[in-house]
């Protein structure tokens, strides 16, 4: 072996070297792996730190904090289990463990007394942590609206790759307040979410404030949600929907009750017209049949655009996000979302279909795009 090595390393001193090297280098790729496992672990524990934005080691309402609560009863119960079986395993390895000197053993094809007790006892345990776990499954379907407690309504649609939010019009019955990406809601207070899709799959979750629930395309499913925190919460698409699945985000904005009809009222509103000279040229781009953003979106209050393909942005500038909630929304990220929305969040439809992007002798100026920027900052 030594000879084979050496005709190809060239001398044995060099031989010797390449040895030396390996016999040092193992050692190190040892101390390498530990330090790498040590890393990926403490990332893991990272991941599950409560201030973490998705964890939902920080519940902030009823259904998130007894699902948290089932999580820890199960994640015990689960350890319990752990120990015994891997003490009953380890000690039996130690105990039991072959000598040099030892025969074979008798071998045991049966023992209808241990077959009958691993088989109850996992039973046993199982029944046990079923009855709080159906529990919590029926309080978690069942919204607390059905004995009487005031809610409000909100219809969540899931697109490729955003979110649509739907509320009951107080002002005029049977009309629809629309919004996108944003779902406010008032604190304290049950919200009724009615989920659908007109395309694939998706999963609406709230980490903190709401487990998954599926949003499956031709059917409507519902659960219930109630903040007991204002501010911003961050909400994912849960369930692989097409290449922009990652980015498929959006944002619950927790508010008091007065703050949450102020907004609702804002957004019952059409859409401020512009005054200032550059948003009315903005305006005219917007509906314009270069761009023809008219064909895709809706701003109330034009007469022109009244697309239902792409998100409402009757107020996109009063908007904290932008692209589903993967940007500021900022004159910045604006810009960047129109002058290139397939480099801001690859496989986006908008990038695939407007013709101001597919079509080189459409594409539009730096000069349209800063004046399509003001018209829609000032759309609040």
């Amino acid at each position: 072996m030594v000879d084979w090595l050496w005709s190809f390393s060239g001398s044995k001193e060099t031989l010797g070297v390449a040895l030396r090297t390996m016999s040092i280098c193992t050692p190190m790729r040892k101390r390498l792996v530990g330090v790498l496992l040590i890393a990926l672990f403490g990332m893991l524990l990272l991941a599950c730190y409560p201030d973490n934005p998705q964890s939902t080691f920080d519940a902030t309402g009823p259904v998130a904090q007894s699902q948290l609560d089932l999580f820890w009863m199960i994640f015990w119960a689960a350890l319990v289990v752990f120990i015994v079986v891997e003490g009953v395993l380890v000690y039996t390895i130690i105990r039991y463990r072959r000598k040099s000197e030892d025969y074979d053993p008798p071998q045991t094809h049966g023992n209808t007394v241990l077959e009958i007790s691993w088989t109850i006892l996992p039973a046993i345990i199982l029944a046990i942590v079923a009855v709080p776990t159906v529990t919590t499954i029926f309080d978690n379907a069942n919204s607390p609206s059905l004995a009487g407690e005031p809610a409000i309504e909100v219809e969540a649609v899931g697109y490729q790759w955003w979110w649509e939010f739907k509320y009951d019009d107080p002002n005029n019955p049977g009309n629809e307040i629309v919004t996108a990406n944003e779902m406010h809601i008032p604190v304290d207070t049950v919200v009724n979410v009615t989920l659908t899709s007109p395309n694939v799959l998706h999963s609406f979750w709230i980490p903190k404030i709401a487990g998954k629930v599926d949003v499956v395309p031709n059917n409507i499913n519902k659960l219930w949600i109630k903040a007991e925190e204002t501010g911003s919460f961050l909400g994912q698409c849960a369930e692989f929907c097409g290449v922009a699945h990652a980015n498929m985000r959006f944002r619950v904005i927790v508010e008091s009750s007065a703050e949450f009809d102020a907004w609702l009222a804002s957004q019952d509103e059409p859409a401020l017209e512009p005054v200032d000279p550059l948003a009315i040229e903005g305006k005219t781009i917007f509906e314009g049949n270069q761009a023809q953003c008219w064909t895709c979106h809706t701003v109330s209050g034009s007469a022109k655009a009244q697309g239902t393909v792409g998100p409402n942005l009757t107020h996109v500038g009063s908007r904290t996000h932008i692209a589903s909630g993967i940007r500021v929304n900022d004159q910045k990220n604006l810009r960047e979302w129109i002058a290139d929305p397939d480099r801001v969040k690859p496989g986006n439809l908008m990038a695939a279909t407007a013709k101001v992007y597919t079509e080189p002798t459409s594409k539009l100026t730096d000069a349209q795009v800063s004046a399509l920027v003001r018209y829609l900052q000032g759309l609040k």
